[in-house]
């Protein structure tokens, strides 16, 4: 192979810092499958925080737990937890009415939420990489609270402005043809008990493939990630 071709190669696989988002973004991904309103979202938080300190760690930094918390953000699922709750709940009596449509219903649902979720993660992750290479935020200031909310803002409000079509429908083709998913999924709908889920067999080793065609997809994406820390730039400059 020619040093050319070899040039080519190297650069048509992503660097670490896109794997390593699109490996959190599977797993943020995969917290509506538990079918437990409240769980699912402490789940959830827990994975973007994890998020957060892996990031940070690459660095050698080790924030205050309240700076990770504000850098992970929030982002509770569209809705009131009592709307979640109720939403979930209704589910349930759908299936005993409608079983037919109920499962094509459900399913439909749950996957636009596993990529809700799986979006926002690998949105803000690759963003606060992004925020770190610029120099943004260091040890000093992630000492405190004030740098870490105002770059925080001005990734939200970049994901916020940015049409995410592109990236959701590589989520969507992604979490649809997934075994696991489609597993869980079919789990749930036919045996509600409101337990916490399991790990399956061989789960591991679906994550990790879900997540190289992941950061494969992002890294063909790059001008749409481009555009997206231009925004980030924008609102940081305007973020008081």
């Amino acid at each position: 192979m020619s040093s050319q071709e070899s040039a080519s190669s190297a650069s048509a696989v992503p660097p670490p810092s896109v794997q390593r988002v699109a490996f959190y973004a599977v797993a943020s991904g995969l917290t509506p499958l538990i079918p437990v309103p409240f769980l699912d979202e402490y789940a959830l938080r827990r994975v973007r925080e994890g998020m957060v300190r892996t990031i940070l760690r690459e660095r050698s930094f080790s924030p205050p737990d309240r700076t990770v918390t504000v850098l992970a953000g929030l982002h509770p699922r569209e809705g009131s937890r009592l709307q979640q709750f109720v939403g979930k709940a209704a589910l349930v009596s759908l299936r005993l009415t409608w079983r037919k449509g109920y499962r094509r219903l459900a399913t439909a649902l749950w996957v636009k939420d596993c990529v809700d979720m799986a979006s926002i993660s690998l949105h803000h992750g690759y963003l606060l990489q992004h925020a770190l290479d610029r120099g943004d935020l260091d040890a000093r200031t992630l000492a405190t609270e004030d740098a870490p909310r105002r770059v925080h803002s001005a990734i939200d409000a970049a994901c916020k402005e940015l049409d995410a079509r592109p990236v959701n429908q590589a989520l969507r083709r992604l979490f649809a043809g997934s075994k696991l998913l489609l597993d869980e999924l079919s789990k749930a709908l036919e045996n509600w008990s409101g337990a916490p889920r399991t790990p399956q067999q061989g789960e591991e080793q679906e994550v990790a493939s879900l997540s190289e065609r992941l950061a494969a997809s992002m890294w063909e994406e790059r001008g749409y990630f481009q555009s997206l820390e231009a925004l980030y730039a924008k609102h940081l400059r305007e973020t008081p």
